[in-house]
């Protein structure tokens, strides 16, 4: 390959962030990891990468404020944010503030970089008549609480009803699908 494609992975589960960092470095790119908002700072003083992965929870923050930072850095950089809990409505929130895609995690290298490659969206795109599971619906509600409260689990619970520990308890537990 004639030119390195850099890439930004910010990710704070390290062992994850080691695979895929091996990975994107056996297809051709100089990989460069953050833990953390601070850490990714750090690296966008010192490069500029054509391409971002990132977390959308980052031990007790959002990664959504990494991609509205990396987008005012670079409007152009490709950014897919990947997650282990997808809603609709984080969805939503990251392609607003400049992400270029959106993966639920398990995702590999290759659905990775097949969403660096999706530049448009696709009219054709089937649409999925399955409807929503009640317990869908609860989470993605859960998670549009925690969109507007900035992921404050005290006020999204008292917005919710619910107490904080049982809200805790639900945002421990994965989506089933």
């Amino acid at each position: 390959m004639s030119e390195t494609r850099q890439l930004l992975i910010v990710e704070d589960d390290e062992a994850f962030a080691r695979t895929l960092k091996r990975s994107f470095e056996r297809r051709g790119y100089e990989v460069f990891v953050a833990g953390s908002f601070e850490a990714m700072d750090a690296v966008l003083k010192t490069v500029r990468p054509g391409y971002a992965v990132v977390d959308l929870k980052l031990g007790s923050a959002s990664g959504l404020a990494c991609v509205q930072a990396l987008r005012a850095a670079d409007p152009v950089m490709r950014i897919v944010v990947l997650t282990g809990f997808a809603s609709i409505a984080t969805a939503v929130e990251a392609i607003k503030l400049g992400a270029s895609y959106y993966l639920a995690k398990p995702s590999n290298t290759d659905d990775i970089e097949a969403a660096f490659e999706r530049a448009e969206g696709n009219p054709d795109a089937a649409l999925d008549a399955r409807p929503s599971s009640i317990k869908t619906v609860e989470w993605e509600h859960i998670h549009q609480t925690l969109v507007e409260t900035g992921f404050n689990i005290s006020e999204t619970a008292r917005r919710l009803g619910m107490h904080r520990r049982t809200l805790a308890r639900k945002l421990e537990k994965r989506q089933v699908r």
